[in-house]
């Protein structure tokens, strides 16, 4: 359901924008749903350690439903902001409760199996999601790809009533970490909300993004004190496991960055239908789950380092094209950039996942979960960020003299006026993608050199 979720909004967001004039805060749509499963992950993995997983994720899955239906009847952008801050919270508890069940009934061998068995249903999801979604703005409108997230949640939670049981007894928690929660809060809150301002008060946001800053490091602080950390700071003295950690925290990075851009592109200046820009999105997916079967094999011939190392390089240079395409340049390459980066994510991300959960003891599995799906919720959700604030950056550099509702206008694929401007506003949105994927492809640069770091050499089993 969550799949579905990324993939069916992210076909709609040019329509989304272009009819709730929400240009200059195109990227909240997306960071506000991840920067609230960020913030709530941790929590939801503590209570779930405490209450049970059943009844926390039956929470959340009610949540998540809730804000299906408000992101629906939303008649301006604000009001899609916080309704979609409430699915964000939701998922929270959707997306590593579903890890942490995995790791609670099978053993690490076991595992790499059930994850490419899960990724069958992301791929399967991902595949309708696109068509589903860029059927709807076609033919009926925007609002509908927030609806059929509702009886979507209303079967998951009944299949999970009576087909998921668990035995667990409800303890009572006494030492909750609040300063962790508030420090952690305010931390992300800061620096989205700082890496927002960039793009209009480049002062004020600075400051915010030094003071979200200085509250991680209290953070941290406090985490090294605190009885019951909601995140504990000793995983990271195993360098391994901290680099797993970055790795799936910059590639979900990347993933948000074309699951977002790919579609914009194809759609404002190749004037593709929503429904075939979708399928950039699907044939990323679909190789994610097919690569995902190969997970356990490597595992078992190869270092996780050497995997790495070999398939980010790959995934490097086919982003390289992105930074020289012109407005006409073939569309087919987006598709086989997006088959590429989604086969490569697919033993990758599914292998930090299974890694971070092997590299601990028992009674942390639930803690490293929570952590690798912090990780994956909070790079996205700080990117997001920041290429909102470099498109904004760019466009709003480069107007000259074309208005910014111009541009808000042309950016969306059900748009059917040409006007004298448009082979300058479409040069003007192209610059600005270029910036995009550039910052893109420097995160691949990161992730390579971290990886050369990374002291383990042999094979894991």
């Amino acid at each position: 359901m969550t799949s579905v979720e990324v993939t069916i909004v992210t076909t709609a967001l040019p329509s989304i924008i272009s009819q709730l004039r929400g240009l200059s805060f195109q990227s909240w749509i997306m960071s506000s749903y991840l920067l609230t499963t960020a913030i709530t992950t941790p929590i939801y993995g503590k209570l779930a350690d405490a209450w049970g997983r059943k009844p926390v994720f039956e929470f959340g899955l009610l949540l998540f439903t809730v804000g299906s239906f408000l992101s629906g009847f939303a008649p301006n952008i604000f009001f899609l902001i916080i309704a979609r801050c409430i699915q964000g919270i939701g998922a929270g508890a959707v997306i590593p409760l579903t890890f942490t069940i995995i790791a609670d009934l099978y053993s690490f061998k076991e595992r790499a199996r059930i994850m490419a068995f899960m990724n069958t249903a992301w791929g399967l999801s991902a595949l309708i999601g696109p068509l589903l979604g860029g059927f709807l703005v076609d033919n009926l409108s925007w609002h509908w790809v927030f609806f059929v997230n509702v009886p979507l949640g209303i079967l998951v939670l009944l299949v999970i009533i009576v087909g998921y049981h668990e035995e667990h007894s409800i303890k009572t928690i006494t030492d909750i970490d609040k300063l962790g929660i508030v420090f952690l809060s305010l931390s992300l809150l800061l620096l989205l909300g700082g890496i927002q301002l960039l793009s209009t008060h480049l002062i004020n946001g600075v400051i915010i993004v030094i003071i979200a800053i200085i509250c991680a490091a209290l953070f941290l602080i406090f985490e090294k004190k605190a009885k019951d950390p909601i995140i504990p700071i000793t995983m990271f003295s195993n360098r391994t496991f901290s680099i797993q950690v970055l790795t799936a925290t910059l590639l979900s990075s990347i993933l948000i960055g074309y699951q977002t851009y790919f579609p914009i592109w194809l759609q404002s200046l190749y004037h593709v239908p929503a429904t075939a820009s979708g399928l950039v999105v699907t044939s990323s997916s679909l190789m994610w789950l097919f690569s995902s079967f190969f997970v356990g094999p490597l595992l078992g011939k190869f270092s996780p380092k050497k995997i790495i190392l070999v398939i980010v390089l790959i995934q490097f240079l086919s982003y390289l094209p992105l930074l020289f395409l012109k407005t006409t340049s073939p569309d087919w390459i987006f598709y086989i950039i997006a088959a590429i980066s989604g086969a490569g994510m697919g033993i990758i991300i599914s292998m930090n996942i299974i890694l971070c959960q092997h590299l601990v003891n028992a009674k942390q599995v639930g803690s490293a979960t929570a952590i690798i799906t912090l990780g994956r919720s909070l790079g996205p959700t700080v990117m997001t960020g920041v290429y909102g604030a470099t498109l904004n950056i760019l466009i709003q550099t480069n107007l000259n003299n074309v208005s910014y509702s111009q541009v808000n206008k042309i950016i969306s694929s059900t748009n059917t006026t040409f006007g004298k401007n448009n082979f300058e506003i479409e040069q003007i949105i192209l610059h600005a993608l270029h910036g995009v994927f550039g910052i893109a492809i420097f995160l691949y640069v990161i992730i390579l050199i971290a990886n050369l770091f990374d002291p383990n050499k042999k094979t894991i089993n």
